[in-house]
């Protein structure tokens, strides 16, 4: 019987953290870093505006060890202190991400640099201090920050203004009254930042996804703001939008904020706002110290009941256009403070259907998630620029979600979502001490009395931070697991004080709370690898339901970085011992090895000979199933009965060098498992059914389309013809309608073991839109469907794809040439032939832009890739980027294939 832990994740108690950093730029982070001397400690004295509703980002900071600190804490907090050998910090920075940047240590992501970090060093306070200026006192000063791993002392010119204890939990908002300690001049503020325990208070945590690094994050990855105003202060300014659906004819905005009179006396403020040209003002009388909430609402305002309102949409299917709100409080006709907040106006619905599984909608259309599980970089290093190629590559897969399982993002990551149209899915994470109370004997400390209002606080502070983003859709107040009834119920006060506008789900997996009720989720996996012919099946991790996180486990990467993040000797043993314990996949002893994943490539493809030959149909294999993954969702999507309505690829991206759980690499670099979602996710679709071998056509265009040709042809592995069918006059509905051609026979005579299945779909016009190419067996891999266990499903015998192998060298051209285009990007257009005189195709035909010492250039978005021609065909690709990353290099572009001799030829 099928039979799953209390958690799909379990780590091994004694799985060691280790980590480490690298330079604060992206280039960087990919290359080596050698030991060296502590550098001096920069100047970073922030200078504040005194402009009311002003918020100054401290600039960064000096951090040093408490080990190696004698000073008392108000000597460390007051202005002028030396701080002699302390180590310089960016404004976000963990204390590893600092002494990195300062050189400390070779390259983590290399080898087993990680695991040479010596944990003992974190496993002390450490304090952070920084210095700002400000030129008068007259208006009152606040210290507001979030970020805090994992607790935090702070000091203000040499007195404590908050107690660890208070400062508690990596998501909890603060907010400090500095007002009667600021003085004109140098001001220093300073933390004292306590070690991270992820099973034993509320932060983050890595799972199983990496190993971990050392100092388990322990720093301030969030801005901390000196915030500036007068005797009235606005907060917590956000906007509740009521669209109106179907119809989208009109919108009401109601504006909320707090005003609090921050003085001994009563005072009058005159609250007035703005969105666009609609403009609203507010006579606001407040008792001392009195806080009220002042709201503008479409019955007091009507010209806030918006007609044809600019309704935001996901990517694909229409725009992303955004509002903005200001507010001014004002006192006997100064200004005191100010507020802004963008915000989007859109209708988001999570239904659960008839089969009880969750289905989104966005502007009452329905919309099937597609989605990858999100990784921020492994030291939480913020860069926006590495961010948003990571989401435009989410783009460039025809994926429309991402899901953030803790580490959740800066306002930054979202701001990006809003502006490409990227839903995300933010949530608490498992395995750790957020799932303490309920998971049984999992990871995770059971909660004292100190956790729940920290927990609480912690929703309280996300709700607020989120709520007017478009692209955020729910709030996954669980993970594996969903709280009880006393957690729950502090989660959705906090949500609907802060005026949550989505679905909030009770867990990622098949769990039910007590107010919530059920998830509409499941969490059936796999994690490993499993055949594509599992993705059909609607049974446990099969095209069905909600699936939030779900692969075929190991994403082998591109050769070029591979040799970047492992040794000569790791990768001998990558392809020659599935069993060894593979470093640079997990700490996990579930997932510590290639065991499975080794054995089925050797099972169905032939055992490898080398290296590159491992990688070289690893890299076949991760397309096919990740290709298989995506089609079977797409076409399941509109079923009657048991329809997909969502999936999550386990994950999009990894922090680090992995071997698992990625869709590209931690350098970006782009192998089987991107080209296959790309290629199963494109916007009109031809795919085969591994089930019932049914060719169907998927339409994720929200327009129809008709007067469409679908042909598939069936060839031997030497190129010979063996079956030939079209189906032409289809159409197609629109919003990921789909519609079935033709059905391919069970047995087509004289076909080999090991065959190619080519499917074409052209337009009205004959011109091709869509080209997918398969290899099959007639000897389907069996799965053993009664031994499922939580990570996996066995397979008790594989296709028979070693045909593949025996495949005659096909002859490819290639001829490139590059341009200039907008924004500094520059275009790569590459033209490849099959120049060949018989029957033999070149399978999965691989263009890289490479530089001229032959090092791949990324970022860079394809226009399609991996490539199957057939003698005579040609196709063109092309590949943008950014010209600055060429760094004055001539491109040239790098062909190979499965069956064709590896060639450079120059773009220029």
């Amino acid at each position: 019987m099928f039979h799953r832990p209390a958690s799909r994740r379990r780590l091994a108690t004694a799985a060691v953290a280790l980590g480490l950093l690298c330079t604060l730029t992206t280039s960087a982070w990919a290359g080596d870093r050698s030991p060296g001397p502590p550098a001096a400690p920069r100047a970073r004295v922030t200078a504040v505006t005194s402009a009311a509703g002003s918020a100054t980002a401290l600039t960064g900071y000096a951090i040093q060890s408490s080990a190696k600190v004698s000073d008392s804490a108000a000597a460390v907090s007051s202005p002028g202190y030396p701080a002699s050998g302390w180590y310089p910090a960016g404004s976000r920075s963990t204390v590893l991400a600092a002494l990195l940047a300062n050189g400390m240590y070779a390259d983590p992501f290399h080898s087993t640099n990680l695991q040479r970090i010596p944990k003992a060093d974190f496993a002390v306070p450490w304090w952070y201090r920084s210095d700002f200026t400000v030129a008068a006192t007259s208006e009152r000063s606040y210290l507001d920050f979030s970020g805090v791993i994992s607790a935090a002392d702070v000091y203000v010119n040499g007195r404590q203004v908050a107690k660890a204890a208070d400062v508690a939990g990596a998501y909890t908002h603060h907010e400090l009254d500095i007002t009667s300690l600021v003085r004109a001049g140098t001001n220093t503020v300073a933390f004292r930042i306590q070690p991270n325990e992820p099973n034993k208070k509320l932060t983050m945590g890595w799972i199983d996804w990496l190993q971990p690094p050392p100092d388990q994050n322990m720093g301030i990855v969030r801005d901390v703001l000196v915030r500036r105003g007068g005797p009235v202060a606005l907060r917590d300014a956000h906007v509740v939008t009521r669209l109106d659906v179907p119809s989208l004819a009109s919108a009401d905005l109601t504006v909320k904020a707090k005003a609090r009179n921050e003085t001994d006396a009563a005072v009058t403020a005159t609250v007035s706002g703005s969105i666009g040209s609609v403009s609203f003002t507010k006579t606001v009388p407040l008792a001392a110290h009195e806080t009220r909430t002042v709201t503008f609402t479409p019955a007091e305002f009507p010209r806030l009941r918006l007609t044809s309102p600019k309704v935001w949409w996901p990517a694909g299917m229409g725009g992303q256009p955004l509002y903005g709100l200001d507010l001014t409080a004002s006192v006997a006709g100064t200004a005191s403070d100010t507020a802004h907040d963008d915000f989007g106006i859109r209708d988001v619905k999570a239904p659960l259907n008839s089969d009880g599984a969750r289905q989104y909608s966005i502007n009452g259309r329905k919309v099937l998630i597609k989605g990858g599980g999100w990784s921020p970089d492994e030291f939480l290093r913020w860069d926006r620029t590495y961010v948003e190629d990571r989401l435009k590559y989410a783009l460039d897969l025809g994926l429309n979600t991402i899901r953030l399982e803790g580490h959740i993002e800066p306002d930054e990551f979202f701001d990006l979502a809003d502006r490409y149209g990227i839903l995300t899915l933010p949530g608490w994470e498992c395995c750790d001490k957020w799932e303490g109370n309920v998971n049984g004997s999992e990871s995770g400390d059971k909660w004292t009395a100190a956790d729940y209002p920290v927990a609480k606080a912690s929703m309280a502070a996300e709700a607020a931070r989120l709520r007017d983003h478009p692209s955020v859709i729910s709030f996954l107040i669980g993970s594996d697991f969903a709280p009880d009834a006393t957690i729950e119920k502090n989660y959705l006060d906090a949500l609907k004080s802060a005026d949550w506008p989505t679905p909030v789900v009770a867990a990622a997996s098949d769990k039910s709370s007590p107010l919530s009720g059920s998830s509409g989720m499941k969490m059936t996996g796999p994690y490993d690898w499993i055949p594509p012919n599992y993705w059909y099946a609607k049974r446990e991790g099969g095209a069905t339901g909600f699936n939030s996180e779900t692969s075929a486990g190991p994403d082998i990467p591109t050769l070029d970085t591979l040799h970047r993040m492992m040794s000569p000797a790791e990768l001998d043993t990558l392809w020659k011992n599935p069993d060894a314990k593979q470093y640079h996949r997990s700490p996990s002893p579930t997932f510590g090895t290639l065991k499975i994943y080794n054995a089925a490539l050797a099972g169905r493809y032939g055992a490898p000979t080398g290296l590159t030959d491992y990688v070289r149909k690893a890299q076949l294999a991760q397309y096919e199933n990740v290709r298989a993954q995506y089609e079977a969702y797409g076409r399941n999507a509109t079923d009657s009965a048991k329809p997909a309505t969502g999936v999550v690829y386990w994950m999009f991206n990894s922090g680090w060098t992995s071997l698992h759980w990625q869709l590209m690499d931690r350098y970006l670099d782009q192998g089987g498992a991107y080209f296959g979602a790309k290629k199963a996710n494109e916007p009109l679709h031809i795919q085969y059914s591994y089930d019932n071998r049914s060719v169907v056509v998927v339409n994720n265009r929200h327009a129809s389309a008709s007067g469409l040709t679908a042909r598939v042809t069936l060839f031997n592995t030497d190129g010979t013809q063996k079956y030939d069918k079209a189906a032409s006059g289809m159409s197609v509905g629109g919003d990921g309608a789909r519609s079935t051609a033709l059905t391919v026979p069970s047995s087509v005579s004289g076909l080999s073991t090991t065959y190619l299945a080519r499917l074409i779909l052209t337009d009205a016009k004959g011109k091709e839109v869509s080209r997918n190419v398969y290899w099959l067996s007639t000897r389907p891999d069996t799965i053993d469907w009664a031994n499922t266990d939580w990570y996996y499903t066995p397979t008790t015998s594989y296709a028979d794809l070693k045909g593949l192998d025996s495949m005659g060298r096909a002859s490819v051209s290639a001829s490139a040439s590059t341009s200039s285009g907008p924004g500094g990007t520059s275009t790569t257009t590459v033209t490849v032939r099959n120049t060949g005189s018989g029957k033999t195709p070149s399978l999965l035909t691989d263009v890289h832009l490479v530089d001229a010492k032959g090092k791949p250039m990324l970022p860079v978005e394809w226009s399609d890739n991996q490539v199957t021609l057939w003698p005579g065909e040609s196709t063109t690709l092309t590949a943008t980027y950014r010209t600055a990353d060429l760094h004055g290099s001539t491109p040239r572009v790098r062909v190979s294939g499965w069956n064709t001799a590896e060639q450079t030829v120059p773009a220029t």
